[in-house]
């Protein structure tokens, strides 16, 4: 059996520290979103300096906010642009990432720099282009503009290239002995095995589109195309003192993309493992 040396310390001390450090992590981020969930049922014009458990908890807060702040309508707008951006970017991303990853051309290497540039331009310096471009599409107030000015991205099309190098190139030749060609063996080969990347990228990019403001704010003023995001700002402008309304509002906003989260967490942490840098 391995002994351990009289200078390196035991595994048996750095095992329970390493547990009470992540404990300690969790605590400190968990314990805003403790705050916020309790401060969400205390009653309306209730003392919130003192502790963070309301003397008298009550769920009226959630329904008034769902009423007041037309939540369902919103809700239904958020997932309708959040689905189509996430499809959009799948399949941009999959058929990109495979060309990357697999097809030898004359400048891939220039055409991978630049999809990587793209990840270190903001949105915003791009919003003038594409005002102007959604106004001369006569796109602007439609569902459209939420849609495709993000239907495509750089940490997408990365993300695939990199998992599809992890895979091997000899299963693909085994299908185009079968007579496959490139979409066969992408639809087929590829992206059934590259199932942990592909949840990686649906939570990354509905999470991005769900939390969304910027878009719904410039490219929009039809109140019928609020997003959630949209909403509980202008729900925040309404009611700035009620805390334990506002509150209310948030965990309304946030539940969504939470259960989500939870679903998919073991994929996504498999894509995020698996993803090597491999060239």
């Amino acid at each position: 059996m391995p002994r351990t040396s009289p200078n390196q310390p035991s595994t048996s001390f750095w095992q329970p520290l390493s547990l009470v450090l992540l404990c300690l992590g969790a605590f400190i981020v968990l314990l805003p979103l403790l705050v916020v969930f309790l401060t969400s049922f205390a009653p309306k014009g209730a003392n919130l300096t003192g502790s963070i458990f309301p003397a008298n908890p009550t769920p009226v807060n959630y329904q008034e906010a769902w009423g007041r702040g037309n939540f369902l309508l919103a809700f239904a707008n958020s997932t309708l642009v959040a689905i189509a951006v996430t499809a959009f970017q799948i399949i941009t991303s999959a058929i990109a990432g495979y060309a990357l990853a697999r097809l030898n051309f004359r400048g891939r290497p220039a055409i991978l720099l630049i999809v990587l540039a793209t990840l270190v331009i903001p949105f915003q310096l791009l919003v003038i282009p594409i005002f102007l471009v959604l106004t001369w599409g006569h796109l602007l107030n439609t569902y459209w503009a939420l849609i495709l000015p993000t239907a495509a991205n750089g940490f997408g099309i990365f993300l695939l290239r990199q998992f599809f190098l992890t895979i091997p190139v000899e299963l693909e030749e085994a299908a185009a002995i079968d007579g496959a060609n490139r979409l066969q063996i992408l639809w087929r080969v590829m992206l059934p095995l590259s199932r942990p990347a592909l949840v990686t990228l649906f939570l990354f990019t509905f999470l991005a589109e769900w939390n969304d403001l910027f878009k719904p704010l410039v490219f929009t003023t039809r109140p019928e195309l609020r997003t959630v995001q949209l909403a509980l700002a202008e729900f925040q402008e309404q009611f700035t003192n009620n805390w334990p309304l506002l509150m209310a509002a948030v965990v309304i906003a946030t539940l969504p993309v939470v259960f989500l989260f939870l679903l998919g967490q073991r994929q996504f942490i498999r894509g995020i493992a698996t993803t090597g840098m491999k060239n």
